[in-house]
């Protein structure tokens, strides 16, 4: 297996874009249904404490967090790049090819808990 590998720039460049956007939209999709649970709880919460009723201010929800930027910041180090191939190592490739970034497995947990992914 080779420790390093060369890409075409054009090609890693699609390939980052896909994977931004895809980001972004899961992203979006997870803060829009984290935003509605939150006004569900304190909807509730207004309607407990306007019934004299016991109020937990307290709350559990993971908020999504935005990655685009790391996304971002490789795809413009691609742009000022003057050469028409990239090379990268293992640990670049599983991040801007194959997606799978440090921050991956806490961003799919957030996103599954507001059923998006």
């Amino acid at each position: 297996m080779p420790a390093e590998v060369t890409i075409n720039k054009a090609e890693l460049r699609a390939v980052l874009v896909q994977n931004r956007d895809g980001h972004r939209a899961k992203f979006l999709a997870a803060q829009d249904a984290y935003r509605k649970r939150v006004i569900d709880i304190l909807d509730q919460r207004l309607a407990d404490a306007r019934a004299g009723r016991k109020i937990n201010l307290a709350s559990q929800l993971p908020t999504p967090e935005d990655y685009t930027s790391d996304y971002d910041r490789e795809i413009r180090m691609l742009d000022m790049e003057v050469g028409e191939t990239i090379v990268l190592d293992a640990h670049e490739f599983e991040q801007f090819v194959m997606d799978n970034w440090s921050w991956s497995p806490r961003f799919a947990a957030t996103a599954a808990a507001y059923h998006v992914g």
